[in-house]
C-alpha cells in the first residue's frame, strides 16, 4: 500500500464519519474496491447512550382513609413470580413451534386442571419437520399452559406448570 493510498483511505474514513454525524446515523458500512483481490471494507459506528428521564413528580394526592388492617394471605403467589423458577416448570428442550394437539382440529393433549402421569405427552415441539413429543417430567396436575398453539418457542422457554 502506498502512502497516497493510505492518505486517501484516511480521508475517505474521515468523510464517512462526517457523513455519519451530519445525517444522524449510528452506523455506516462501505466496501471500496481497488481491483481484483484488493478492497477496503470500512464500518463506522457510534455508540448511542439512551438516557431515560424520570417523569415529573405528580402532585400529592390526599391521604386515603385508613382501612382496617387485614393480614396478607400467606399462600398467595407473588405477583411477579417467574414461571421458570417454579418447581413444576416444564421447559422446552429445543427451539421450534409448540403444538397442543397431535394434528390440526384434534383435541389438545392436556388442558389446565388435567391429571397427567409421568411420561405422558403434554405437547409437541416441531423442529426441522420433526415432531418431538414433550413428556410430563412427573405425575401431577397441569396448573398453567404458558405458550400458545402454533407459536415459536426458544430453548428453555417454560411451556407449562405441572404440580
Amino acid at each position: 500500500m502506498t502512502k497516497d493510498t493510505r492518505d486517501n483511505d484516511v480521508a475517505f474514513i474521515q468523510a464517512l464519519a462526517e457523513l455519519l454525524n451530519a445525517n444522524k446515523l449510528t452506523e455506516l458500512a462501505v466496501t471500496r474496491d481497488y481491483g481484483p483481490d484488493d478492497s477496503l471494507k470500512v464500518r463506522v459506528a457510534k455508540q448511542v447512550n439512551v438516557v431515560q428521564q424520570a417523569a415529573a413528580p405528580m402532585a400529592a394526592a390526599p391521604a386515603p382513609v385508613a382501612a382496617p388492617a387485614s393480614p396478607a394471605p400467606t399462600d398467595a403467589a407473588p405477583v411477579n413470580e417467574d414461571p421458570a423458577d417454579h418447581p413444576g416448570a416444564v421447559a422446552s428442550p429445543m427451539v421450534g413451534t409448540a403444538y397442543m394437539s397431535p394434528e390440526p382440529g384434534a383435541a389438545a393433549f392436556v388442558k389446565p386442571g388435567d391429571q397427567v402421569k409421568e411420561g405422558q405427552t403434554l405437547m409437541i415441539v416441531e423442529a426441522m419437520k420433526t415432531m418431538n413429543h414433550i413428556p410430563a417430567p412427573k405425575s401431577g396436575t397441569v396448573k398453567r399452559i404458558l405458550v400458545d398453539d402454533g407459536h415459536p418457542v426458544e430453548f428453555g422457554t417454560t411451556l407449562m406448570i405441572v404440580e
